[in-house]
């Protein structure tokens, strides 16, 4: 019989889901323990190292507000996420925290997280991933143990995973690779959890699933049977709050009839090894949601942007904006340029891969502030090869 797979690492992402209040958190992470999760998250929020003011309305139940602003109203100090670790251990979870850009990294490194997660819009800030690479290399030659790393996927194509791994130089195996679809809430049927193998296969990495979908049991379960080491889902105390991610969140019951439905299906699979127990927790999923529904959400394995996210990427992931208005004959600095997520109504920009060719080049047109800086922008710049 075949060796099953060790233990599902059961995430409960809290994201900013506390709206800012210390207590909420702590109420969202006994929750989480309560429902059964191996690890909280959070979000390390810093609205210039996300967005550009200029970048448009979200809809949220109190009516359509700026995006920025709503990010602005969820930054808290580096206390807060110490106190919030230290009450998940306390809770027996894990701490792993996201961070969006060099300043909440180099403060998330510095309270010694359980592990860092580079969300599915950062995949392509490239210079943040060196950062981090960085970071574990300093921990490495003081004796510490590199923070893991985990790794999200959506609105991403193969390549862009492949520059993302290769930003890493050692303690590969300490990165997960989670398959993801930006949307929300993501239907599952477009899930395509082939990939979950397929993408272990292609990188030699753990892989899992960071799931939007509304359904507790089955994107979770299917990704359990799919061979999914890690699962990562939202959770809220209601549905019906107004936090950014409350509407495609799990509340705590539905959580823990995930984790009870995940545990199950891998003690099928512990007891009949990977493929025969896979296969049978396959099969019972066919019989619970219908063989369409379950056929369609494995997929093809084919990693491709999923319909429901293939309108967000340049957009949602990041590119190279101008902070302030650039004139015509302007140099492009450090100060006048960031990598920010495009988001609602700005043109996007270059890839963050081309953030040192264009400093120091001159503006060949006026940019304005929040205007993605493209090739035509720039004098005398042309594209590495």
């Amino acid at each position: 019989m075949e060796t099953a797979p060790s233990a599902i690492h059961i995430c409960a992402e809290i994201g900013t889901s506390h709206g800012g209040s210390i207590e909420k958190a702590k109420e969202l992470i006994r929750a989480a323990a309560d429902a059964g999760a191996d690890s909280v998250k959070f979000q390390w929020v810093y609205a210039d190292e996300i967005l550009h003011p200029a970048t448009g309305l979200v809809t949220l139940p109190g009516g359509n507000i700026s995006l920025y602003n709503r990010f602005k109203e969820l930054e808290v100090d580096s206390d807060f996420f110490a106190t919030a670790g230290s009450y998940a251990r306390e809770h027996r979870c894990g701490f792993i925290c996201s961070p969006f850009g060099s300043k909440s990294l180099e403060e998330l490194a510095a309270l010694n997280p359980d592990g860092i997660k580079i969300a599915s819009p950062e995949l392509n800030h490239l210079p943040l991933l060196r950062q981090l690479n960085t970071i574990r290399g300093k921990q490495e030659h003081s004796g510490q143990k590199p923070v893991p790393i985990i790794l999200s996927t959506g609105v991403s194509r193969l390549k862009d995973i492949e520059n993302a791994v290769s930003c890493f130089t050692s303690n590969l195996k300490d990165i997960t690779l989670l398959h993801c679809i930006t949307a929300y809430p993501a239907p599952e049927t477009e899930y395509n959890t082939a990939l979950i193998k397929n993408l272990r296969n292609i990188f030699g990495l753990p892989t899992g699933i960071s799931d939007h979908s509304l359904d507790p049991i089955l994107i979770p379960v299917l990704a359990a049977a799919s061979g999914a080491v890690f699962i990562e889902k939202h959770i809220t105390l209601s549905r019906t709050t107004a936090g950014l991610d409350d509407p495609v969140a799990l509340e705590p019951d539905q959580f823990y009839r995930m984790v009870t439905r995940v545990r199950d299906a891998e003690q099928k699979i512990r007891q009949y090894g990977s493929s025969c127990g896979g296969e049978s927790v396959i099969e019972s999923l066919k019989l619970e949601f219908g063989t369409d529904t379950i056929t369609k959400a494995i997929g093809d394995g084919i990693k491709k942007l999923a319909p429901t996210e293939a309108v967000n990427y340049g957009r949602t992931n990041r590119s190279i904006h101008a902070v302030t208005g650039i004139k015509k004959g302007q140099t492009i600095t450090a100060d006048n340029t960031a990598i920010l997520r495009t988001e609602k109504v700005l043109s996007p920009g270059l890839s963050p891969e081309y953030i040192d060719e264009i400093i120091g080049s001159i503006a060949t047109r006026d940019i304005t502030a929040g205007e993605g800086i493209t090739w035509q922008h720039l004098l005398s710049v042309e594209p590495a090869t």
